[in-house]
């Protein structure tokens, strides 16, 4: 199989994603070229521009001469990631409650929907995308590609911090509150749906043990797998 053939830029970032938000990879561990490359047979040509779409994305730091590392996000940068997503989103709401429609009423609930499938199924991996992914189609939905641009920095910032910092083993940030929510839009109550996101941002928050970082694997092909 050809390079062209194969797993593109975009699923590299994607793997290395999931490997961290499913707690499978150790924040601070290196992301070696030369490693990965083999593990995903590719060039290192690729695996350097996937390592660049990650620290655009927060998730990676490349050190000049020393190589790329999964971040470590300290304890006040994880409360800032919170203060901040909490102004965002309530930005979010009032920007949709403005303009909402049915057909985007009928993306959130059959959004709602897929959450509630992959929590009855224990589908880790559809977990955690779909419940980032709600905030981030309430982004979309409000037409803002500022907003939408900080949401998806936030959100990718916001899996590594539960990563590094969840006080259990579940990744979902909750599809009976993201109904909450979408059921306030749709009734045209922005401040009932503002005050949900606050509270339901403050439930997420509450569930992070910032006292400790916890241990995950050093091992990168087994993390990646």
């Amino acid at each position: 199989m050809t390079e062209q053939a194969g797993i593109s830029i975009q699923q590299i970032v994607e793997k290395v994603w999931l490997s961290i938000a499913e707690r499978r990879l150790r924040p601070g561990v290196q992301l070696k070229e030369g490693q990965m490359a083999a593990i995903f047979d590719v060039s290192r040509a690729r695996i350097r521009q996937a390592l660049a779409a990650l620290e655009r994305e927060g998730l990676v730091t490349i050190i000049p001469n020393r190589g790329a590392f999964v971040c470590q996000p300290t304890v006040d940068e994880a409360r800032d990631v919170f203060t901040i997503r909490r102004s965002v989103e309530s930005r979010v709401v009032a920007r949709i409650g403005a303009s909402v429609t049915k057909a985007d009423l009928a993306r959130l609930r059959s959004h709602v929907a897929q959450e509630r499938t992959a929590n009855t199924n224990d589908a880790t991996t559809d977990i955690i995308k779909l419940s980032g992914g709600f905030h981030l189609l309430l982004a979309e939905i409000s037409g803002s590609d500022f907003l939408f641009g900080m949401m998806r920095d936030l959100i990718s910032r916001t899996s590594l911090i539960t990563a590094v910092y969840r006080n259990t083993a579940r990744f979902n940030c909750g599809p009976d509150e993201h109904a909450e929510i979408v059921d306030a839009i749709a009734a045209g109550d922005l401040k009932k749906a503002s005050a949900l996101m606050e509270h339901h941002l403050e439930h997420v928050e509450s569930e992070l043990d910032l006292r400790e970082v916890r241990d995950m694997s050093h091992d990168l092909r087994a993390a990646l797998a």
